[in-house]
């Protein structure tokens, strides 16, 4: 594995251009400035190389010379850490500790139901998810009349997970109320960020053009 990931001169990331997942993680990337080839990969016929590198077989996988890596949030605070400017992570230990379970919990509420919808095998399924989905996000609108990022008044890892699922929901057929204003107008001025654009792949460009 070490001969493999030595032989790469530049950072790479192998990225499934629909996943959330792999989305947050360019996100990060496109926000650091970091030089990387990113692989969109197939997750119905991966490379050999990535199979060799990660013993999962998943994405997102990143190689930094001699360090491979393969969970998005331990991904993306190797990138906060390797590339400090601009920090995403706040300093302090019990705000970084608020921060990662942030993390933890938008995994759990909101990561999990866009893979239940996006796997759904019936009509009732994927109904229970968008409305437990469209619920979970009401209930995190009003935070942004108070912060202009998500609980923080800095950008930080927390937005970079959070905005991907919102980037997805008229892909995913799901419409928020007029009550979710504040974070959409807050999800609509992320989307025009340099950084956020530059993160999108062809296939998440389409999710909104369609």
């Amino acid at each position: 594995m070490a001969v493999i990931a030595n032989r790469r001169s530049v950072m790479t990331f192998f990225s499934d251009p629909e996943c959330p997942h792999s989305h947050r993680c360019r996100i990060v990337l496109a926000q650091k400035g970091v030089n990387v080839e990113v692989y969109n990969i197939d997750p119905e016929n991966l490379p050999e190389d990535l199979l060799e590198l990660n013993p999962y077989g998943s994405t997102p996988t990143l190689v930094d010379r001699d360090l491979v890596l393969f969970e998005s949030n331990v991904i993306m605070e190797y990138l906060d850490e390797r590339f400090p400017h601009p920090p995403l992570m706040p300093v302090y230990p019990v705000a970084r500790a608020k921060t990662r379970l942030m993390m933890y919990r938008m995994q759990k509420d909101l990561y999990a139901l866009v893979d239940k919808i996006t796997k759904a095998t019936d009509a009732a399924e994927l109904e229970s998810a968008r409305k437990e989905l469209k619920e979970n996000l009401l209930a995190i609108s009003p935070v942004f009349e108070q912060m202009p990022y998500f609980m923080s008044e800095e950008l930080s890892l927390a937005d970079c997970c959070l905005i991907p699922v919102v980037w997805r929901l008229q892909h995913l057929g799901v419409q928020l109320p007029a009550a979710a204003k504040p974070l959409l107008k807050y999800a609509e001025e992320f989307f025009a960020r340099d950084a956020f654009v530059a993160s999108l792949s062809d296939a998440e460009r389409n999710m909104r053009n369609a």
